[in-house]
């Protein structure tokens, strides 16, 4: 089994990747870019935030980056698209739209 996530490529033998959907330490899906898992994308809308930062803790795959009080873009590359952000915005702030 690896345990060097970060180095696979498409060269590697597949005897020496881990199956799908299995996880063998705690804390490790930061090393796994699942946003393109995605089929909504949520697009904020920065001129509609009141920085309210209702959206950021409900994320669950923390993808809101929270930095001195204010909210951030997206992580792309963490967010799976389900829309729990979009629905508690209490002022439209966040549109979920197909693909992109």
């Amino acid at each position: 089994m690896r345990t060097d996530v970060n180095k696979i490529t498409e060269q590697t033998p597949h005897q020496e990747l881990t199956e799908g959907l299995m996880m063998f330490a705690g804390a490790t899906s930061k090393n796994f870019k699942t946003g393109e898992w995605r089929t909504n994308t949520p697009v904020f809308i920065a001129d509609k935030c009141k920085q309210c930062l209702l959206c950021a803790p409900v994320c669950p795959d923390s993808s809101i980056p929270v930095t001195e009080g204010k909210r951030g873009e997206f992580d792309y590359d963490h967010c799976k698209g389900c829309g729990i952000c979009a629905k508690v915005c209490p002022f439209g702030a966040i549109e979920m739209k197909e693909g992109l």
